[in-house]
């Protein structure tokens, strides 16, 4: 049974494991920055955030692997979302941090 979502691990996949390697590439640029700041928490929020992508990427691939759940694929794409989600909470947070000094 196909339903909406099955085009979309074709897409969850390779997008959420970029994104695992973006946090952690930031995670170790937050690494540099002084401490007592915005990057505290910053960097263990971010890690936590690739943690949520790397479920989107391991649900999407059980979807494409699996045609018996076909809610993993719904899932994958719920995870993605949160994800993107803290993301961009992160960077905006991080902006502001950097403009403010």
């Amino acid at each position: 049974m196909e339903s909406k979502f099955r085009s979309l691990s074709n897409y969850i996949l390779p997008v959420s494991s970029t994104m695992v390697g973006v946090c952690m590439t930031v995670i170790s640029l937050l690494q540099l920055a002084p401490k007592n700041t915005i990057y505290d928490w910053a960097d263990e929020l971010v890690a936590i955030n690739s943690l949520v992508f790397l479920g989107s990427a391991m649900l999407s691939y059980w979807a494409l692997r699996h045609d018996d759940l076909p809610k993993a694929e719904h899932y994958a794409d719920r995870l993605f979302l949160i994800g993107m989600s803290i993301m961009v909470f992160v960077s905006f947070s991080v902006a502001f941090e950097l403009f403010k000094h």
